[in-house]
């Protein structure tokens, strides 16, 4: 997964930016899920990358006034 760029999440709508949270924080709990049960190495880089997504997603979405 790629760094999300706000100015590309500004010109989506609001059920496609709900969808795209919804997705970020399932992979987040799979990715910690598997490292915390050893499962999978710990990829804190992967880990960081989603948090920074979801935070940029949810900055966006309070912008427009998107209630989650």
């Amino acid at each position: 997964m790629t760094q999300l760029k706000a100015s590309e999440l500004r010109n989506q709508d609001a059920d496609k930016l709900r969808q795209t949270l919804f997705d970020l924080r399932s992979e987040l709990s799979k990715v910690k899920g598997g490292a915390e049960r050893g499962i999978v190495k710990k990829d804190v880089g992967k880990i960081r990358r989603i948090r920074r997504s979801i935070a940029i997603l949810l900055t966006v979405m309070h912008e427009k006034g998107v209630v989650e």
